[in-house]
């Protein structure tokens, strides 16, 4: 009989390597994963309880806010709000940061956290997701603020997504390797069912938004049109897979290789997702899985964030093929 290994045992057993280990960090993952299965738990049914469909209210991206999105939001920040591990949060759904409540312990790390992603996808059922990533705070004590937010990809200690798919997955890194764990919803255990996750170093599928064709710059274009070509020895064409959905686009990219896209065009000169919620944590998964990340010129993970919701081009993928990409874009004015 397979050895069953469920999410908690595997954080604990992870901080179990390191003798100096509080206990903090792994409660953290831990209480995120509750959250996961309580957004779970009202995903699954959301067409019964009435809470697909837009609330009236517009998010700091200028997007109505679904229902569900709302759930979600106030779901994750309740699970981690009075934990004592945090000190301050952020999500991409609300302008400002997150303060932890007066009376409640204030700990030494910081959660940035998309509740939701894809949730234009939510009344057609289609593959949607949650992501965060966790910081140490820079600030000494009490509440934290926002330049402990504001750091660089590459300072994340953890980094991981759910997706509430045709099963529900929870995937994540702390700097050594890529873990996935699949939910079994008759014992209500994230299960390992993906060790050690490693992105091919090249692929067959890119996935980008070809809709917005006429506003990408020259070199972008020329890319595309280099993917298309025939060419068997190295794989071309390639095959266009794209679901809309950042976590389920990003989810097939991490597990079959090949690059996703979302450049700057004419109408978002700066990209349109955000750095500090999807950028940041897919990136610093990508890479620990052997792949690469890039705005197009250089290391996502490098970049000074200067505000909450910034934006950039994203590409994240294969390492070959990101390496390609690079190429291309460098002529770029």
């Amino acid at each position: 009989m397979s050895k069953f290994i469920t999410l908690e045992r595997f954080i604990n057993e992870e901080e179990n390597k390191f003798p100096n280990a509080t206990g903090n960090f792994s409660a953290i993952l831990h209480d995120l994963s509750l959250a996961a299965k309580l957004v779970w738990r009202e995903v699954s049914k959301a067409g019964l309880v009435n809470i697909l469909g837009n609330t009236e209210k517009i998010n700091t991206s200028g997007d109505t806010i679904k229902k569900l999105d709302e759930f979600a939001d106030e779901t994750i920040y309740k699970a981690m709000d009075h934990g004592g591990h945090l000190c301050v949060m952020a999500s991409e759904e609300n302008e400002d940061i997150l303060l932890i409540p007066d009376g409640y312990k204030k700990g030494k790390y910081v959660l940035l956290y998309d509740p939701l992603d894809g949730s234009s996808n939510i009344d057609a059922n289609i593959t949607i997701g949650s992501i965060f990533c966790i910081y140490k705070r820079i600030s000494e004590s009490g509440d934290g603020n926002l330049n402990d937010c504001l750091q660089k990809g590459f300072k994340q200690v953890a980094a991981g997504y759910v997706v509430y798919g045709t099963s529900t997955m929870f995937v994540y890194t702390t700097g050594n390797g890529v873990h996935g764990f699949t939910l079994d919803p008759s014992v209500g255990e994230f299960l390992l069912s993906h060790e050690n996750i490693q992105v091919p170093k090249k692929g067959k599928i890119y996935s980008i938004n070809e809709g917005n064709s006429n506003d990408w710059s020259n070199e972008m274009k020329n890319y595309i049109n280099y993917l298309k070509e025939e060419n068997k020895a190295d794989s071309r064409p390639y095959s266009l897979r794209y679901i809309g959905s950042l976590v389920g686009d990003f989810h097939r990219t991490l597990l079959y290789g090949g690059i996703f896209c979302y450049p700057a065009d004419k109408k978002n000169k700066n990209g349109k997702l955000r750095l500090m919620y999807e950028g940041n944590p897919m990136s610093m998964i990508i890479e620990n899985a052997g792949g690469k990340c890039s705005n197009g010129k250089m290391s996502i993970l490098e970049i000074q964030p200067t505000s909450l919701h910034e934006r950039t081009p994203l590409f994240l993928g294969s390492k070959e093929d990101i390496e390609i990409l690079e190429k291309f874009l460098q002529k770029e004015n």
